[in-house]
């Protein structure tokens, strides 16, 4: 079976979503439609206070967690806005399905999967025939992680400081490959 779940991993900053980042960028070097949910970490007087996530098709932005928030979930110094992942991260992913030639989820973690919105888009990409590019936190113990990982559809690349300036190459390949072989069967 032809692998289309590109699972990113490695360790804490290694620089997972920035070869996520790599490999959306040059999918639409490549005149490819890449919609979905990204996350990036937010700093103020060199300190981390939280993490954006954004709508790759929009460009719309939210919070994922904040030291600062006031309600919400906690997951270590942060609490997590259920809001803002339900209304713009699952909702980008669904987007995503429907829209997009590749669907990207950054990232499979554990403040994400506090809602059950973000699940069912996850759950949901996996169903699709879509290719897709997902980072996956380094070391959860998750039924949801755990499955996607065992998927026969699923392929795994573990960022390394060796590998992470190159390793965007390699899946942009096979998703390239992919959908080159989906084109031509659709014209068969």
């Amino acid at each position: 079976m032809k692998k289309r779940l590109f699972l990113i991993t490695g360790s804490p900053g290694v620089g997972k979503t920035t070869v996520l980042l790599k490999t959306v960028d040059a999918l639409r070097a490549k005149s490819k439609v890449v919609g979905g949910m990204a996350t990036r970490e937010v700093r103020s007087a060199g300190s981390r206070i939280g993490f954006e996530l954004m709508d790759l098709s929009s460009g719309r932005s939210g919070w994922l967690a904040r030291v600062d928030q006031e309600q919400g979930p906690i997951v270590g110094r942060y609490r997590v806005n259920l809001e803002d992942i339900n209304s713009l991260g699952a909702s980008a992913i669904i987007q995503a399905v429907e829209k997009s030639d590749v669907v990207v989820i950054d990232e499979i973690g554990p403040m994400e999967l506090l809602s059950q919105q973000f699940k069912q888009s996850v759950m949901k990409t996996f169903e699709s025939s879509k290719p897709a590019v997902c980072t996956v936190h380094w070391n959860m113990k998750n039924q949801l992680v755990d499955e996607t990982k065992r998927r026969v559809d699923a392929e795994t690349f573990v960022v390394t400081y060796e590998n992470r300036d190159r390793l965007h190459e390699q899946i942009v390949e096979r998703i390239m490959d992919l959908l080159v072989q989906k084109e031509t069967n659709k014209e068969l």
